[in-house]
Protein backbone atom coordinates (compact mmCIF):
# COMPACT_ATOMS: atom_id res chain seq x y z
CA UNK A 1 0.00 0.00 0.00
CA UNK A 2 2.23 2.84 -1.07
CA UNK A 3 2.00 6.08 0.86
CA UNK A 4 -0.81 4.80 3.06
CA UNK A 5 -0.52 6.19 6.25
CA UNK A 6 -1.75 3.97 8.89
CA UNK A 7 -2.21 4.88 12.98
CA UNK A 8 -0.73 2.26 14.81
CA UNK A 9 -2.85 2.78 18.43
CA UNK A 10 -0.98 1.66 21.85
CA UNK A 11 -2.71 1.22 24.52
CA UNK A 12 -0.39 1.39 27.80
CA UNK A 13 -2.14 -0.17 31.11
CA UNK A 14 0.73 -0.02 33.00
CA UNK A 15 0.36 2.50 36.34
CA UNK A 16 2.05 5.60 35.69
CA UNK A 17 2.03 5.20 31.77
CA UNK A 18 0.94 7.41 29.30
CA UNK A 19 -0.65 6.48 25.85
CA UNK A 20 1.60 6.12 22.88
CA UNK A 21 -0.01 6.03 19.44
CA UNK A 22 2.17 6.38 16.51
CA UNK A 23 0.83 6.72 12.48
CA UNK A 24 2.55 4.47 10.07
CA UNK A 25 2.81 3.03 6.19
CA UNK A 26 3.84 -0.31 4.81
CA UNK A 27 7.45 1.47 4.37
CA UNK A 28 7.27 4.74 6.30
CA UNK A 29 5.70 6.19 9.46
CA UNK A 30 5.11 9.38 10.50
CA UNK A 31 6.04 10.63 14.02
CA UNK A 32 2.72 11.50 16.43
CA UNK A 33 3.29 15.60 17.29
CA UNK A 34 4.81 17.01 20.42
CA UNK A 35 1.37 17.32 22.03
CA UNK A 36 0.77 13.60 22.21
CA UNK A 37 -2.56 13.51 19.51
CA UNK A 38 -3.12 11.33 17.31
CA UNK A 39 -3.12 12.28 13.25
CA UNK A 40 -5.64 10.31 11.65
CA UNK A 41 -4.48 8.45 8.64
CA UNK A 42 -6.36 10.14 5.13
CA UNK A 43 -7.43 6.14 4.08
CA UNK A 44 -8.83 5.70 7.85
CA UNK A 45 -6.87 2.91 8.84
CA UNK A 46 -5.99 1.75 11.93
CA UNK A 47 -3.58 -0.25 13.22
CA UNK A 48 -3.01 -1.95 16.64
CA UNK A 49 -0.90 -5.29 18.06
CA UNK A 50 -2.59 -8.43 19.81
CA UNK A 51 -0.90 -7.17 23.05
CA UNK A 52 -2.67 -3.74 22.80
CA UNK A 53 -6.26 -5.44 22.09
CA UNK A 54 -5.84 -7.72 24.71
CA UNK A 55 -4.77 -5.39 27.59
CA UNK A 56 -6.99 -3.24 26.54
CA UNK A 57 -10.22 -5.73 26.71
CA UNK A 58 -11.60 -5.13 23.08
CA UNK A 59 -13.84 -7.65 21.46
CA UNK A 60 -14.87 -8.52 17.91
CA UNK A 61 -17.96 -10.21 16.88
CA UNK A 62 -20.10 -10.08 13.73
CA UNK A 63 -23.91 -8.70 12.77
CA UNK A 64 -26.36 -10.66 14.77
CA UNK A 65 -29.75 -10.44 14.52
CA UNK A 66 -32.22 -8.77 16.55
CA UNK A 67 -35.83 -8.13 17.24
CA UNK A 68 -36.94 -4.17 17.59
CA UNK A 69 -40.05 -3.18 18.81
CA UNK A 70 -41.62 0.47 18.23
CA UNK A 71 -43.21 1.74 21.49
CA UNK A 72 -45.47 4.16 22.36
CA UNK A 73 -44.75 6.07 25.66
CA UNK A 74 -47.26 6.71 27.88
CA UNK A 75 -47.61 6.85 32.28
CA UNK A 76 -50.69 5.94 35.02
CA UNK A 77 -51.21 4.32 37.77
CA UNK A 78 -51.70 0.69 39.70
CA UNK A 79 -55.47 0.87 40.32
CA UNK A 80 -58.58 -2.16 41.07
CA UNK A 81 -62.10 -2.55 39.47
CA UNK A 82 -64.42 -0.86 41.08
CA UNK A 83 -66.43 -3.87 42.72
CA UNK A 84 -63.28 -3.96 44.61
CA UNK A 85 -63.25 -0.74 46.34
CA UNK A 86 -66.07 -0.13 48.48
CA UNK A 87 -66.64 3.25 50.62
CA UNK A 88 -68.63 2.51 54.01
CA UNK A 89 -71.25 4.31 55.41
CA UNK A 90 -74.49 3.40 57.60
CA UNK A 91 -78.08 3.55 56.48
CA UNK A 92 -78.82 4.58 59.65
CA UNK A 93 -77.54 7.71 61.69
CA UNK A 94 -75.67 6.83 65.21
CA UNK A 95 -72.80 7.30 67.82
CA UNK A 96 -69.68 5.04 67.51
CA UNK A 97 -69.43 2.90 70.37
CA UNK A 98 -66.71 0.40 69.37
CA UNK A 99 -63.99 0.36 66.72
CA UNK A 100 -60.77 -1.30 66.61
CA UNK A 101 -59.12 -1.56 63.34
CA UNK A 102 -56.57 0.72 61.81
CA UNK A 103 -55.64 1.12 58.19
CA UNK A 104 -53.75 -1.44 56.48
CA UNK A 105 -55.93 -4.38 58.70
CA UNK A 106 -56.87 -7.35 56.65
CA UNK A 107 -60.48 -8.40 56.63
CA UNK A 108 -63.26 -9.96 55.72
CA UNK A 109 -66.43 -9.75 53.73
CA UNK A 110 -69.09 -9.68 56.59
CA UNK A 111 -66.37 -9.00 59.28
CA UNK A 112 -68.04 -6.16 61.70
CA UNK A 113 -65.84 -3.16 61.08
CA UNK A 114 -67.57 -0.90 64.10
CA UNK A 115 -70.71 -0.80 65.77
CA UNK A 116 -73.01 2.46 66.01
CA UNK A 117 -75.43 3.47 69.18
CA UNK A 118 -78.71 5.05 69.02
CA UNK A 119 -82.25 4.85 70.77
CA UNK A 120 -83.89 5.32 67.20
CA UNK A 121 -83.22 1.65 66.68
CA UNK A 122 -84.97 1.00 69.32
CA UNK A 123 -87.87 2.01 68.47
CA UNK A 124 -88.04 0.78 64.89
CA UNK A 125 -87.67 -2.77 66.56
CA UNK A 126 -90.19 -2.18 68.69
CA UNK A 127 -92.67 -0.91 65.49
CA UNK A 128 -91.82 -3.98 63.71
CA UNK A 129 -92.61 -6.29 67.19
CA UNK A 130 -96.39 -4.22 67.61
CA UNK A 131 -97.05 -4.94 63.88
CA UNK A 132 -96.23 -8.40 63.66
CA UNK A 133 -98.09 -9.25 66.89
CA UNK A 134 -100.95 -7.30 64.93
CA UNK A 135 -100.68 -8.73 61.73
CA UNK A 136 -101.79 -12.20 62.84
CA UNK A 137 -104.89 -10.93 64.53
CA UNK A 138 -106.20 -9.21 61.43
CA UNK A 139 -105.23 -12.22 59.29
CA UNK A 140 -107.40 -13.67 61.63
CA UNK A 141 -110.17 -11.18 61.20
CA UNK A 142 -109.94 -11.11 57.55
CA UNK A 143 -110.45 -14.62 57.25
CA UNK A 144 -113.28 -14.45 59.23
CA UNK A 145 -115.10 -11.37 57.44
CA UNK A 146 -114.03 -13.48 53.86
CA UNK A 147 -116.20 -16.43 55.20
CA UNK A 148 -119.10 -14.51 56.48
CA UNK A 149 -119.37 -12.27 53.40
CA UNK A 150 -119.21 -15.30 51.25
CA UNK A 151 -121.94 -17.06 53.17
CA UNK A 152 -123.96 -13.77 53.43
CA UNK A 153 -123.54 -13.38 57.13
CA UNK A 154 -121.46 -10.28 56.98
CA UNK A 155 -121.42 -7.18 54.60
CA UNK A 156 -118.98 -6.42 51.99
CA UNK A 157 -118.06 -3.25 53.64
CA UNK A 158 -117.16 -5.17 56.96
CA UNK A 159 -115.09 -7.54 54.68
CA UNK A 160 -113.37 -4.65 52.80
CA UNK A 161 -112.46 -3.13 55.78
CA UNK A 162 -110.66 -6.09 57.21
CA UNK A 163 -108.84 -6.90 54.23
CA UNK A 164 -107.48 -3.36 53.40
CA UNK A 165 -106.40 -3.03 57.12
CA UNK A 166 -104.26 -6.58 57.01
CA UNK A 167 -103.00 -5.51 53.79
CA UNK A 168 -101.73 -2.44 54.92
CA UNK A 169 -100.10 -4.02 57.92
CA UNK A 170 -98.25 -7.00 55.77
CA UNK A 171 -96.87 -4.28 53.87
CA UNK A 172 -95.60 -2.32 57.12
CA UNK A 173 -94.08 -5.87 58.78
CA UNK A 174 -92.06 -6.04 55.88
CA UNK A 175 -90.80 -2.66 55.56
CA UNK A 176 -89.75 -2.84 59.02
CA UNK A 177 -88.15 -6.44 58.45
CA UNK A 178 -86.06 -5.18 55.44
CA UNK A 179 -85.28 -2.22 58.01
CA UNK A 180 -84.05 -4.27 60.61
CA UNK A 181 -81.60 -6.24 57.54
CA UNK A 182 -80.04 -3.01 56.96
CA UNK A 183 -79.55 -2.65 60.47
CA UNK A 184 -77.93 -5.89 60.49
CA UNK A 185 -80.74 -7.33 62.90
CA UNK A 186 -81.97 -10.66 62.50
CA UNK A 187 -86.12 -9.76 61.91
CA UNK A 188 -86.65 -14.02 62.72
CA UNK A 189 -84.51 -13.65 65.88
CA UNK A 190 -86.17 -10.65 67.33
CA UNK A 191 -88.32 -10.62 70.15
CA UNK A 192 -89.47 -8.43 73.32
CA UNK A 193 -86.37 -9.71 75.08
CA UNK A 194 -83.41 -9.13 72.54
CA UNK A 195 -84.18 -5.59 71.23
CA UNK A 196 -81.12 -3.62 71.07
CA UNK A 197 -79.64 -0.01 70.95
CA UNK A 198 -76.40 -0.95 68.83
CA UNK A 199 -75.67 -2.22 65.99
CA UNK A 200 -72.62 -3.87 63.36
CA UNK A 201 -72.16 -2.51 60.77
CA UNK A 202 -70.55 -5.49 58.18
CA UNK A 203 -67.73 -5.92 55.70
CA UNK A 204 -69.45 -5.85 52.04
CA UNK A 205 -65.79 -7.38 50.56
CA UNK A 206 -62.65 -8.61 51.86
CA UNK A 207 -59.27 -6.64 51.53
CA UNK A 208 -57.84 -3.70 53.14
CA UNK A 209 -58.61 -1.13 55.47
CA UNK A 210 -57.32 2.26 53.20
CA UNK A 211 -58.56 5.59 55.53
CA UNK A 212 -60.79 5.55 58.05
CA UNK A 213 -62.58 8.64 59.13
CA UNK A 214 -64.16 7.62 62.75
CA UNK A 215 -63.94 7.95 66.35
CA UNK A 216 -65.59 6.69 69.31
CA UNK A 217 -68.21 8.46 69.89
CA UNK A 218 -68.39 10.29 66.61
CA UNK A 219 -71.80 10.66 65.49
CA UNK A 220 -72.05 9.33 61.99
CA UNK A 221 -74.89 10.64 59.21
CA UNK A 222 -76.01 8.17 56.45
CA UNK A 223 -74.46 10.78 53.82
CA UNK A 224 -71.10 10.39 55.59
CA UNK A 225 -67.81 7.73 54.53
CA UNK A 226 -67.10 6.00 57.78
CA UNK A 227 -63.89 4.33 55.79
CA UNK A 228 -62.61 2.72 52.77
CA UNK A 229 -61.59 -0.68 52.20
CA UNK A 230 -59.81 -1.43 48.73
CA UNK A 231 -59.36 -5.26 47.36
CA UNK A 232 -55.61 -5.73 45.72
CA UNK A 233 -56.79 -9.13 44.20
CA UNK A 234 -57.40 -8.07 40.94
CA UNK A 235 -54.77 -5.33 40.13
CA UNK A 236 -54.21 -3.38 36.78
CA UNK A 237 -52.91 -0.33 34.87
CA UNK A 238 -54.95 2.44 34.13
CA UNK A 239 -52.66 4.28 31.55
CA UNK A 240 -52.84 7.57 29.60
CA UNK A 241 -52.06 7.80 25.68
CA UNK A 242 -51.89 10.73 23.78
CA UNK A 243 -54.98 11.01 21.03
CA UNK A 244 -52.37 10.67 18.29
CA UNK A 245 -51.25 7.06 19.01
CA UNK A 246 -55.59 6.10 19.53
CA UNK A 247 -55.81 4.44 15.70
CA UNK A 248 -52.39 2.16 17.44
CA UNK A 249 -53.13 0.79 20.37
CA UNK A 250 -55.39 -2.47 20.22
CA UNK A 251 -56.03 -5.40 22.89
CA UNK A 252 -53.63 -8.10 23.59
CA UNK A 253 -50.14 -5.85 22.50
CA UNK A 254 -47.26 -5.80 25.47
CA UNK A 255 -46.64 -3.32 28.05
CA UNK A 256 -43.41 -2.81 29.41
CA UNK A 257 -43.74 -0.67 33.08
CA UNK A 258 -41.53 0.72 35.92
CA UNK A 259 -42.37 1.79 39.05
CA UNK A 260 -41.19 5.11 41.14
CA UNK A 261 -40.29 2.55 44.58
CA UNK A 262 -38.39 0.24 42.00
CA UNK A 263 -37.48 2.22 38.91
CA UNK A 264 -34.86 -0.23 37.68
CA UNK A 265 -36.99 -2.86 37.37
CA UNK A 266 -39.19 -3.52 34.41
CA UNK A 267 -42.73 -5.25 34.73
CA UNK A 268 -45.26 -6.56 31.91
CA UNK A 269 -48.95 -6.41 31.50
CA UNK A 270 -50.85 -6.54 28.30
CA UNK A 271 -53.07 -3.97 26.93
CA UNK A 272 -56.97 -5.66 27.80
CA UNK A 273 -59.28 -2.58 26.94
CA UNK A 274 -59.21 0.49 24.64
CA UNK A 275 -61.39 3.75 25.97
CA UNK A 276 -61.89 5.90 22.89
CA UNK A 277 -63.01 8.73 25.02
CA UNK A 278 -60.82 11.83 24.44
CA UNK A 279 -60.50 13.68 27.48
CA UNK A 280 -61.10 17.39 25.89
CA UNK A 281 -58.03 18.75 28.46
CA UNK A 282 -55.55 16.04 28.28
CA UNK A 283 -56.22 15.41 24.56
CA UNK A 284 -55.29 11.55 26.05
CA UNK A 285 -57.38 8.49 25.83
CA UNK A 286 -57.31 5.72 28.92
CA UNK A 287 -56.21 1.99 28.69
CA UNK A 288 -56.89 -0.68 30.82
CA UNK A 289 -54.14 -2.98 31.17
CA UNK A 290 -53.85 -6.61 32.92
CA UNK A 291 -51.24 -7.52 34.55
CA UNK A 292 -48.61 -10.78 32.81
CA UNK A 293 -49.09 -13.87 34.38
CA UNK A 294 -47.08 -14.95 37.17
CA UNK A 295 -46.80 -11.13 38.10
CA UNK A 296 -46.51 -10.60 42.01
CA UNK A 297 -48.96 -8.75 43.19
CA UNK A 298 -47.33 -7.91 46.26
CA UNK A 299 -45.04 -5.86 44.94
CA UNK A 300 -47.59 -3.07 43.65
CA UNK A 301 -49.99 -0.85 45.66
CA UNK A 302 -53.03 1.22 44.34
CA UNK A 303 -52.33 3.75 43.49
CA UNK A 304 -48.82 3.61 42.71
CA UNK A 305 -47.48 6.40 39.55
CA UNK A 306 -45.86 4.17 37.06
CA UNK A 307 -44.62 4.81 33.73
CA UNK A 308 -44.80 2.78 30.51
CA UNK A 309 -44.11 1.49 27.26
CA UNK A 310 -46.77 0.02 24.53
CA UNK A 311 -45.36 -1.94 22.04
CA UNK A 312 -47.17 -1.61 18.98
CA UNK A 313 -45.49 -2.81 16.18
CA UNK A 314 -41.91 -5.47 16.23
CA UNK A 315 -39.70 -6.32 13.28
CA UNK A 316 -36.16 -7.83 12.97
CA UNK A 317 -32.69 -6.65 11.99
CA UNK A 318 -29.29 -7.15 12.26
CA UNK A 319 -27.44 -5.26 14.46
CA UNK A 320 -24.60 -3.87 16.35
CA UNK A 321 -24.17 -3.18 19.88
CA UNK A 322 -24.38 0.53 20.79
CA UNK A 323 -20.76 0.67 21.89
CA UNK A 324 -19.43 -0.63 18.40
CA UNK A 325 -20.76 2.66 17.03
CA UNK A 326 -19.22 5.72 17.30
CA UNK A 327 -20.68 9.13 16.63
CA UNK A 328 -18.53 11.66 14.57
CA UNK A 329 -19.43 15.01 12.55
CA UNK A 330 -23.35 14.16 12.29
CA UNK A 331 -22.47 10.80 11.25
CA UNK A 332 -21.95 7.27 13.11
CA UNK A 333 -18.73 4.62 12.28
CA UNK A 334 -17.54 1.45 13.00
CA UNK A 335 -14.44 -0.27 12.83
CA UNK A 336 -13.95 -3.69 10.37
CA UNK A 337 -11.12 -5.67 10.80
CA UNK A 338 -9.57 -5.62 7.30
CA UNK A 339 -6.28 -7.58 7.93
CA UNK A 340 -4.19 -9.32 10.50
CA UNK A 341 -1.16 -10.79 11.15
CA UNK A 342 0.43 -12.09 14.64
CA UNK A 343 2.29 -8.47 15.13
CA UNK A 344 -0.74 -6.19 13.44
CA UNK A 345 -4.47 -5.94 13.51
CA UNK A 346 -5.49 -4.06 10.66
CA UNK A 347 -8.87 -1.79 10.84
CA UNK A 348 -10.89 0.38 8.56
CA UNK A 349 -13.01 2.77 9.35
CA UNK A 350 -16.78 2.54 7.95
CA UNK A 351 -19.76 4.53 7.85
CA UNK A 352 -23.39 2.96 9.11
CA UNK A 353 -26.58 4.57 9.19
CA UNK A 354 -28.76 3.38 11.98
CA UNK A 355 -32.21 2.58 12.23
CA UNK A 356 -34.27 1.31 15.52
CA UNK A 357 -32.79 1.10 19.23
CA UNK A 358 -33.37 -1.16 21.72
CA UNK A 359 -32.02 -3.51 24.32
CA UNK A 360 -27.89 -1.38 23.73
CA UNK A 361 -28.29 -2.48 19.90
CA UNK A 362 -28.75 -0.28 16.94
CA UNK A 363 -30.01 -1.40 13.95
CA UNK A 364 -27.52 -1.29 10.31
CA UNK A 365 -30.01 -0.57 7.69
CA UNK A 366 -26.90 -0.69 5.31
CA UNK A 367 -25.77 -4.35 6.69
CA UNK A 368 -25.86 -5.31 2.73
CA UNK A 369 -22.91 -3.32 2.29
CA UNK A 370 -21.06 -6.16 4.88
CA UNK A 371 -21.07 -9.53 4.43
CA UNK A 372 -21.78 -12.47 7.05
CA UNK A 373 -18.34 -12.85 8.13
CA UNK A 374 -17.12 -9.18 8.44
CA UNK A 375 -16.22 -9.04 11.58
CA UNK A 376 -16.51 -5.47 13.58
CA UNK A 377 -14.53 -4.24 16.83
CA UNK A 378 -17.19 -4.25 19.24
CA UNK A 379 -15.50 -2.34 21.92
CA UNK A 380 -12.59 0.39 22.54
CA UNK A 381 -13.59 1.65 18.83
CA UNK A 382 -14.74 5.01 20.68
CA UNK A 383 -10.98 5.43 22.15
CA UNK A 384 -9.77 4.41 18.72
CA UNK A 385 -11.94 6.85 16.55
CA UNK A 386 -11.88 9.78 18.94
CA UNK A 387 -8.33 10.21 19.44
Amino acid sequence: MKNKKILILFFLVLAGSSAMLSCSSLGESSAMGETGTLEEAENNVYVITPSQFSASGMKMGTLSKRNFSQSVKSNGMIEVPPENKASIGTYFGGYVKDITLLPGDKIKKGQVLFTLENPDYIEVQRDFLEAKSRLGYLRSDYERQKSLASEGVSSEKKYLKAQAEYQATKVRVESLRKKLQLMNIDPSGLNENNIRSIIPVMSPISGYVTEIHLSKGLFVDPSDVAMNITNTDHLHLELSVFEKNLGEIRKGQEISFRVQNNPSSNYHARVHLVNPSIDRAERTFNIHAHLAEGSNPSLFVPGMYVEAEIFIRSHDGLALPHEAVVESDGKKYVLVLSDSTDSELIYEKREVITGASGDDYFEILNAGEFNENTRFLLTGAFNIISE
